[in-house]
């Protein structure tokens, strides 16, 4: 029995150490089986640079057709789980056919790694980097060790970054205009923004304003597409009254209230341009992620800021805008 237990035990112990790890700074990642953990964080073009230690069981020798790492960057579908695309792939051999008898280090370097997207973790997709260290073997069949670690890309502010401007209208019914400063938003970012309310003949209850994530993977026939609301802020609830300006300053970030007086008895609800309500909207809070435009053609992430307002009798209206994220270097932040 002891030997039977025995000959599932893996034939040696393979550890991957990065040079720099001990002051290179760790985030954490979600791994195959739910559980987190804390992983080195990389960028594009920089050295990946380590030492591998292989150490056959004791008493053992492990007889092998050459030893490799390999640095990949792939592609998971959750739909074909288990076939990975592979958009980066470099190789270096450490060694020859032969045989290890005892611990052995190898040191490995992959110089101004391209890596062009940043590691994510989606609902029906994933993007990962890994090494991967293997044990060449005949009959008994490969060793294989995998050592994941994150990329995150990082952008300067954009040059141009224009403001968004839109209604919401029902003919001779509702006219409401609202504007954001601006439509690229790096992660840690502020939303600000206005609401203008012109015309208002129905009765509305509330009116909240979400951050909602679209994933799309996929093409043609086979595009799986998947919303997540990540972020919902409540703008109005229950009957407008107006309040003066001065109060605005008191309303605390992430719950402001719209309240507008009606000033007529028809329900009539009429305002000047220069009269608005603000909107300030935290990001940082929210696991958020840059905007993926069709990643290897395989993938796409976009945001948007979606306006939704429920009258008294439950009807929605709804008002959609695409905005983009970026990832801003923490010291420019």
């Amino acid at each position: 029995m002891n030997y039977l237990l025995g000959a599932f035990k893996p034939a040696s112990h393979i550890s991957i150490v990065f040079t720099d790890e001990k002051n290179r700074k760790k985030v954490p990642i979600k791994k195959e089986n739910g559980q987190t953990v804390m992983a080195l964080l990389f960028q594009s073009q920089e050295n990946i640079v380590g030492k591998i230690s292989i150490e056959p069981v004791q008493g053992k020798k492990i007889e092998h057709n050459g030893i490799k790492v390999e640095l990949l960057g792939q592609i998971e579908m959750y739909f074909d789980r288990g076939n990975f695309y592979d958009f980066t792939s470099l190789v270096r051999e450490l060694d020859v056919p032969g045989e290890l008898y005892e611990k052995k280090l190898y040191p490995f370097e992959f110089s101004t790694v391209e890596m062009p997207y940043e590691t994510y973790n989606g609902v029906n997709v994933r993007l990962r980097y890994v090494l991967k260290v293997t044990i060449s073997r005949g009959y008994a069949g490969s060793i294989i060790e995998y050592q994941d670690f994150v990329v995150r890309n990082y952008s300067p502010p954009p040059s141009i970054n224009n403001s968004i401007k839109m209604e919401v209208g029902i003919e001779d019914c509702m006219h409401i205009e609202f504007e954001y400063n601006k439509s690229k938003y790096h992660l840690k970012d502020v939303i600000i923004g206005k609401i203008y309310f012109l015309l208002v003949r129905i009765k509305i209850k509330n009116m909240d304003l979400e951050i909602r994530r679209r994933e799309s993977t996929g093409s043609g026939a086979n595009t799986h597409v998947e919303t997540e609301t990540l972020a919902k802020f409540e703008l109005m609830d229950g009957a407008p009254v107006r309040v003066p300006r001065s109060r605005y300053e008191t309303m605390s970030d992430g719950d402001i209230i719209l309240e507008l007086k009606r000033k007529r008895e028809d329900d009539f609800i009429t305002h000047q341009p220069s009269e608005s309500i603000p909107i300030r909207l935290f990001l940082s809070p929210y696991e958020l992620t840059p905007t993926h435009r069709n990643i290897n053609n395989k993938f796409s992430v976009k945001y948007y800021l979606n306006l939704v307002l429920v009258d008294e009798e439950d009807r929605r209206y709804f008002k959609q805008q695409e905005i983009i994220m970026y990832r801003l270097a923490e010291d420019s932040s």
